[in-house]
């Protein structure tokens, strides 16, 4: 009867203890959700997680912004048919489907940042930090935000819009938005970022975002909605920040001049074993071959990773003749090639005249994201994502736009004279000013994820990339005879299979139903 009574005694008191939440799942001496955000270091440390979903971001973002276009290709691996190889070839070649695993992580990538930026600002609300604080914090959260969307809408049209941080399951099935809806939330984070944040403080920059970044986005975003008054006031406040061009176009890109005064806003990486924040992108971008000392300094191979974003003819004849943008941006690669298509460098020449050796060819490669390191796969290269010289030209193009040519050109030259040497531009024909603005965009520019979205955002995409793959299907054998083959639809991506079947919500755009 005793051991009864203390049973019932025991039973009792668990009962009451549960009631009483005794049994917490919130860890007291360690962080957690629950405590994690409350104060300003948290925070920061959640935004600089937002920041991190950028290199993901970056790391495939070529594969849509200039491999789809005419400014770059892949090289020949027609032995190896893995899904990793035909699915970035088929982005090339406008041969992909919903099922493509590339553009789907630009897709994931993009709603990575999107989720980490509504955790900060969901979290931020209820922090007890001072006022300047949460307001500095969240309006960087709201950059990244319409950054991340804004090249979600551009990409595969409207998507769904997620506002706040998911906390169940149904939070997380969302219908798609339109492409409208998805512009308005853009222009209200951005807006917002423009309104809070402020110019930098100094030069080199911090690698934060700035009221200068989000002034810049803001400015791309009317740009693609044909509001160019609105871009034209927006990019005229540039100036009055601190932005001004670099003497030497190569430094611009030099590890040396990350976060200059040229620079807008970046993506950040840092060498070193240790930290896991490097990039490796000239690995990507350098033909597949057992050894890449003679053009990275370092001996290595890049078989399972390089082969793409191969700089096009197409492009090198699009600068003209004595542009020093071209030897800056584009070297060659000497070598051949062994039956399973592996090349072989013996040396790395100019791009300028260039005839190969007797029994060599030369492959072109991307010159701006070279630059002397220790460790294979481990760069100190930023990725530029808005330059100063970006934002000149957008407002030589916006004025243009509005029938202001003679205003255009003191921007357009200003970017162009010194960067190339070459005389000014004196066109002062709307019409015919526009394919040139066009030209100095592609060129200086280049590999930097523009060109794919001006030719969408100019409309000059459909003609410019059927011109580009009849062009190429006559230099290179190995195009599938139904690559290039282009249709409207084809100017957005396909929603990802995967998130489909996950989210039964969402539709499929045109085009792509099968």
């Amino acid at each position: 009867m005793r051991k009864l009574y203390i049973l019932f005694i025991a039973l009792t008191l668990a009962n009451v203890a549960c009631k009483d939440d005794f049994i917490n799942l919130a860890p007291e001496d360690s962080p957690s959700g629950a405590t994690y955000f409350k104060d300003e270091a948290g925070l920061r440390q959640a935004l600089l997680a937002t920041y991190n979903a950028l290199r993901g971001l970056a790391n495939v973002d070529y594969n849509m912004a200039e491999m789809r276009s005419d400014n770059t290709h892949y090289e020949d691996y027609t032995v190896n048919r893995g899904d990793g190889y035909v699915h970035r070839e088929n982005i090339a070649d406008f041969l992909d489907n919903a099922g493509n695993s590339y553009s789907a992580n630009t897709y994931f990538a993009c709603y990575t940042g999107i989720a980490r930026a509504n955790i900060v600002l969901t979290r931020a609300k209820a922090a007890s930090i001072d006022e300047a604080v949460k307001t500095d914090i969240e309006a960087q959260a709201k950059f990244l935000r319409a950054y991340f969307y804004f090249k979600l809408v551009r990409y595969f049209g409207g998507v769904s819009l997620h506002l706040k941080e998911v906390e169940k399951a149904d939070d997380a099935f969302v219908a798609r938005s339109s492409a409208e809806e998805v512009y308005a939330q853009i222009i209200a984070d951005a807006g917002d970022a423009v309104d809070q944040m402020k110019p930098p403080a100094s030069f080199p920059q911090t690698g934060l975002a700035t009221k200068g970044s989000a002034t810049m986005l803001l400015a791309e975003v009317y740009m693609t909605l044909k509001r160019y008054r609105d871009a034209e006031l927006l990019l005229k406040t540039l100036p009055g920040m601190g932005y001004q061009l670099l003497g030497n176009y190569e430094d611009v890109f030099s590890t040396s001049s990350k976060n200059s005064r040229e620079s807008i806003f970046e993506v950040q990486y840092l060498q070193g074993i240790e930290q896991g924040q490097q990039s490796n992108f000239i690995y990507q971008f350098l033909p597949r071959s057992m050894d890449t000392q003679i053009i990275t300094g370092v001996k290595t191979n890049n078989v399972n990773t390089g082969g793409y974003n191969i700089p096009t003819q197409d492009l090198i004849d699009a600068y003209e003749p004595g542009d020093k943008r071209l030897e800056a941006s584009i070297g060659i690669a000497e070598g051949s090639y062994n039956t399973s298509l592996i090349f072989t460098f013996s040396a790395k020449k100019s791009v300028i005249d260039y005839t190969p050796a007797p029994g060599k060819v030369g492959v072109p490669y991307i010159k701006k994201f070279l630059h002397a390191h220790s460790n294979a796969n481990n760069t100190n290269d930023n990725w530029p994502v808005y330059r100063y010289a970006d934002a000149l030209l957008l407002l030589a193009e916006a004025l243009n736009e509005q029938n202001k040519a003679p205003e255009a050109l003191p921007y357009l030259n200003q970017v162009r004279v010194p960067r190339s040497g070459l005389d000014a531009i004196t066109e002062a024909n709307p019409e015919l000013l526009r394919p040139i603005i066009a030209r100095e965009r592609r060129v200086e520019l280049a590999f930097e994820n523009h060109r794919w979205h001006d030719l969408v955002r100019t409309g000059t995409a459909m003609e410019t990339m059927e011109a580009f793959g009849n062009d190429l299907k006559l230099r290179l054998s190995y195009l599938p005879a139904n690559a290039f083959q282009l249709e409207s639809y084809m100017l957005l991506f396909p929603i990802p299979q995967s998130e489909r079947e996950l989210n039964p919500a969402l539709t499929q755009n045109t085009g792509y139903e099968q």
